[in-house]
């Protein structure tokens, strides 16, 4: 039996056709395009001119690493009726599917390697499947890592009740296993894939971790919002940052014509059992000392030896002469 009729003008409607039939001069949409064109094509020349590439889908990877998730924590995030007897073939499967996925993202970015040969589409293929191995075999290493992080969480935070709340509540934990898996791919040499990984926890969470930074275990992002962590910044063992952390560049230095130079090491060096409070800014390669506190709001851009407690200085008041 038939509904009631829909009220709304269809896309093929009379009256919709009627009205951007009335529209359509208004916007000079030729006149746009063409611009659009010369911009794309000659004046600024941004588009990629030779065979088009596929770009690594930010959906795909999204899937991938709720995939990753349920295969490194299989009942927290997979299925909570898992048996003894049934939890390696979820695993299994479940990590099969996002390694297939996750293969061809990578194919996809490795198209925008220097020197990519648009003709060596095998080799290709090739190069993402030793990647994609590669990858999967650092995954217990990586659940390894992670569960010191979670341990750092439970120790750390008096708010903490169980490793379960912090697993499924804390955005900090959660930017930290989206770095292990993107620094992973990173160090493997996959271009775009691990900065779109970045990206997506960097929306998810609030916190802005490149992946190409070197984090040691038991690494605790406390309350996490507004962290900022940069591409060549070395994190020690048994470090706690809280929210709006910021650990980047000073300067960025530059080649004889004005470029920036790509890749120097411009972040800094946190060593072993550091704590950084909220609001404080670390910059430039400098190193913070092990066993160091840096107090909220501090800003920082000297290296401080081991032990050091850096705070904010006190304004004196009283009388002035």
């Amino acid at each position: 039996m038939n509904g009631p009729s829909e009220t709304r003008p269809s896309a093929t409607s009379p009256a919709r056709s009627a009205t951007a039939s009335r529209a359509a001069p208004e916007w000079d949409i030729g006149s746009v395009v063409d611009r659009l064109r010369e911009s794309r094509e000659v004046t600024h020349s941004v588009r990629f001119h030779g065979r088009i590439r596929e770009l690594p889908s930010r959906a795909a990877l999204g899937l991938i690493i709720k995939d990753l998730y349920a295969a490194l924590f299989p009942t927290h995030f997979g299925r909570h009726d898992l048996t003894d007897e049934s939890i390696d073939f979820f695993v299994g499967a479940t990590l099969n599917d996002a390694l297939l996925s996750l293969n061809e993202q990578i194919r996809r970015g490795l198209q925008f390697a220097p020197g990519f040969d648009a003709e060596a589409e095998g080799q290709l293929r090739a190069e993402a499947i030793v990647a994609t191995r590669a990858f999967a075999q650092e995954l217990p290493d990586i659940r390894n890592k992670l569960v010191t992080d979670l341990a750092a969480a439970f120790s750390g935070d008096p708010a903490a009740t169980s490793v379960s709340e912090i697993l499924l509540c804390y955005r900090g934990v959660h930017a930290i296993i989206h770095h292990r898996l993107a620094h992973a791919l990173y160090r493997l040499g996959v271009p775009v894939v691990p900065r779109t990984i970045a990206d997506i926890a960097h929306e998810a969470t609030g916190v802005d971790i490149h992946p190409g930074a070197e984090i040691g275990g038991s690494f605790f992002i406390d309350h996490g919002t507004g962290v900022v962590i940069g591409e060549t910044a070395i994190v020690g063992e048994h470090v706690r940052l809280y929210q709006a952390v910021t650990l980047g560049a000073k300067s960025f230095p530059t080649d004889a014509t004005g470029a920036l130079i790509k890749g120097e090491p411009r972040h800094p060096i946190i060593e072993d059992r550091v704590v950084i409070y909220a609001g404080a800014t670390v910059l430039g390669r400098i190193t913070v000392g092990h066993d160091s506190s840096i107090g909220g709001n501090v800003w920082l851009t000297q290296s401080v030896p081991p032990g050091s407690n850096v705070t904010q200085a006190r304004t004196r008041t009283g009388h002035i002469s």
